[in-house]
């Protein structure tokens, strides 16, 4: 939750065109929400018989935990009031994502009441909730992220129009497959059934099968959209049209990079001056009318950026040793779960890289490095 947190934090302020609002307040509720949420997994425990003070305390920590929380939804709000909207993809994603998780946080808080819980506990009505949380959160603030991202990845934009498309499919897709399991929670249908007698089924309104089948073709509706999400990504990689250095007119540091940014990133390390550096660059306050006036583009940033390059960028030395360390994790894991003999390789991969990390030279000759002299600049691989 909280990476995706981080990027609706990063993106509503470029498309509100304003600072994020209590800056201090996301900060420290996110590390708040990172620390209470150790303390509330347990409320998905409450019929396997914890006892009462166990129960209690886990009740009070589903509680608190809505605080912190609360706290980010009223300052991502905050930030949007008054701001000059501008409702591309990701903004649209960002917004659904304050907006879902609201409704997967106000049905999480129900399980701060013991008894409600425990009555709730291996229904469907947990499934809609920790979806609503999980996909209505962490899913829609990753598309978010690579809507906004995905010209500085790639040096591409990816379409709005279907873009638009995307988000209202999985949006409506998305209701459609977990709202109804509210519904046949709270009528006691319990996850992981698929079967049941006409008797226990309900009746009108209230029927297993009927909410069963609206979250049957919500589902459907939702792999559309993740369809076209995918489409999208293909036609972008076919077009050849460049995406504008600044195409969304950002305030962090990455956008002083090219796109996609150059191995070392930056020409000159940046000096910090504002939490939203880059836009301090490009914009400065008119002392008259108390307005933002630009005075500078992302290209000529960028032109004083090459024109000022450091001569001699030292990178770290290139190695294949960290990927092999790195894969003989799951190697272990898998074998602890499977074949402790399988877990033993794993273990003598996991060593053997290691050491062969350690006995690299520290830094590299020159010749392993590219010349970026002898590639152009930036600008020249820039859409405009």
């Amino acid at each position: 939750m909280l990476p995706s947190f981080g990027i609706v934090s990063e993106v509503l302020p470029v498309f509100s065109r304003k600072p994020l609002f209590g800056y201090p307040f996301v900060v420290f509720s996110g590390a708040a929400i990172g620390f209470v949420g150790w303390g509330v997994w347990a409320h998905h425990m409450f019929a396997s018989g914890l006892g009462p003070v166990s129960v209690a305390v886990f009740s009070l920590t589903t509680m608190a935990i809505a605080v912190p929380t609360g706290v980010k939804i009223i300052n991502w709000t905050l930030t949007m009031w008054g701001g000059k909207l501008v409702f591309s993809t990701a903004m649209k994603f960002s917004i659904g994502l304050i907006v879902l998780f609201t409704v997967g946080g106000l049905s999480g808080v129900t399980h701060s009441v013991a008894p409600s819980d425990t009555q709730q506990t291996d229904t469907y009505y947990i499934v809609a909730h920790f979806h609503y949380v999980l996909f209505g959160g962490a899913v829609l603030g990753i598309f978010s992220g690579f809507y906004y991202w995905w010209p500085k990845m790639f040096g591409k934009m990816l379409s709005e129009r279907l873009g638009n498309w995307n988000f209202w499919l999985m949006v409506i897709g998305m209701n459609l497959t977990f709202g109804p399991m509210h519904i046949l929670g709270l009528q006691g249908q319990p996850r992981r059934m698929y079967q049941w007698t006409e008797a226990r089924a309900g009746e009108g309104f209230f029927n297993f099968a009927f909410w069963n089948m609206v979250a049957s073709i919500g589902s459907f509706v939702l792999a559309v959209g993740i369809l076209l999400f995918l489409i999208n990504v293909v036609i972008t990689a076919r077009n050849p049209t460049k995406s504008p250095l600044d195409p969304w007119n950002s305030r962090s540091l990455e956008w002083m990079t090219s796109n996609p940014p150059k191995e070392h990133n930056f020409d000159v390390i940046p000096t910090v001056h504002h939490l939203a550096e880059f836009f301090h660059r490009k914009y400065e306050e008119d002392p008259d009318t108390h307005t933002m006036r630009q005075i500078a583009t992302a290209e000529e940033i960028m032109a004083e950026q090459e024109r000022n390059a450091d001569k001699h960028i030292h990178m770290p030395s290139p190695s294949y040793w960290p990927i092999v360390l790195a894969g003989a994790v799951p190697i272990i894991t898998f074998g602890m779960i499977f074949s402790h003999l399988i877990a033993v390789i794993g273990g003598v991969i996991l060593l053997f890289a290691a050491f062969g990390w350690a006995l690299e030279p520290s830094t590299a000759p020159e010749s392993d490095f590219e010349n970026n002299s002898a590639l152009g600049t930036a600008l020249d691989k820039v859409g405009h």
